[in-house]
């Protein structure tokens, strides 16, 4: 498997949050909802995950400085 740069995977996470965040005030949501689910979709791809949640935590994990035994799955991030 193709393994995404780092970069683009701490861009990605970036996008995702800020869309989480805009999609909580924005009036134009499905447009927000949209493009939420495409980065989502390709967080997926770019980790080898099937869902967001999975797709975040692995991404986190391959970022520079990731913790070997990161608990982002307990602490909610």
């Amino acid at each position: 498997m193709l393994m995404a740069h780092p970069a683009v995977l701490r861009n990605l996470i970036e996008q995702y949050k800020a869309l989480v965040a805009l999609e909580a005030s924005e009036a134009d949501s499905a447009r927000v909802r949209q493009r939420m689910e495409d980065v989502a979709y390709t967080l997926c791809v770019s980790t080898g995950t099937g869902d967001i949640d999975a797709a975040l935590i692995a991404a986190r994990h391959r970022l520079p400085g990731a913790r070997p035994q990161d608990d982002s799955l307990l602490s909610g991030s």
